[in-house]
């Protein structure tokens, strides 16, 4: 239960965190993210009107810009293509001074998918350069209550496909900030379950549960609402599956660990 609520107090964190993000996005961006193809941009000149252009970055890195023909801008960041359109403007004497915006409208060319026991799965932007697993997680709206604490981030490194999992609470208790890694475009993001455990029998609440992390024998019996009035703690049978096919009958103290898809019966009292 202990383990249940931090796991809620850190998802929570999670959440608060994509509204300090939001504040920060645009800032950070102007230096950081690199434009890209599918990027839609809003390019300004001051006092020149005519010049105002919407654009999408093709697939080549590069928009038409009036006076200018084309212009490659994938592979630099906002700052440095308005440097560039400053520059060809001046250097072909179209305006002495020109100031020159750009935003970025929709950002379309860095993007993750995150999938999943979220609250709202999808494809996501990398706004900036360095945006790690838990930002982009609290971008999402955070695992929900029927997600597990790990995830599992499918990404290329070095050139070779690599399968990580990563445990949230884990990371966020033991500080090891060095699992929250730092993504790059194209990389997936999956956030499985949450492991499950049955009781029946003399129980209050018979059915399935969430399982918590470290729950004994003890503390599943009592999700399930305790026992009931003919029920017994004597003699409880946990059935565990072994392998593909094999199922072991043990008979557990209360203060043995559950595993998940354990299921626990508990017999009625012969008193």
């Amino acid at each position: 239960m202990i383990l249940s609520r931090f796991k809620k107090f850190v998802l929570g964190l999670m959440a608060l965190a994509a509204i300090g993000m939001a504040s920060q996005a645009f800032a950070q961006s102007r230096s950081d993210y690199l434009l890209g193809p599918g990027d839609v941009l809003r390019i300004q000149v001051f006092q020149s009107q005519d010049l105002t252009v919407e654009a999408r970055i093709s697939e080549s890195g590069v928009i038409s810009f009036p006076l200018l023909g084309v212009v490659k801008l994938a592979g630099l960041s906002p700052q440095q293509a308005e440097n560039l359109i400053a520059t060809r403007l001046r250097e072909g004497r179209f305006l002495q001074n020109p100031q020159v915006t750009l935003n970025v409208l929709q950002f379309r060319s860095q993007q993750v998918s995150v999938l999943g026991n979220v609250a709202n799965p999808g494809r996501y932007p990398l706004e900036t350069t360095g945006m790690r697993l838990s930002e982009i997680l609290s971008v999402a709206g955070g695992v929900n209550e029927a997600g597990s604490n790990s995830v599992i981030l499918m990404t290329t490194r070095n050139g070779r496909p690599q399968r990580l999992e990563i445990d949230l609470v884990d990371m966020f208790n033991t500080g090891d900030l060095s699992k929250d890694v730092v993504l790059q475009a194209g990389d997936t993001i999956f956030v499985n379950k949450a492991p499950n455990y049955y009781v029946y029998g003399q129980v209050q609440r018979p059915g399935q549960y969430v399982l918590d992390r470290g729950m004994t024998v003890a503390q599943a019996v009592a999700k399930g609402g305790g026992l009931t009035l003919r029920g017994t703690d004597r003699g409880i049978r946990l059935h565990r599956r072994v392998g593909d096919r094999n199922i072991q009958v043990l008979e557990p103290k209360l203060d043995d660990p559950v595993r998940p898809d354990d299921l626990i019966f508990v017999r009625e009292s012969i008193f």
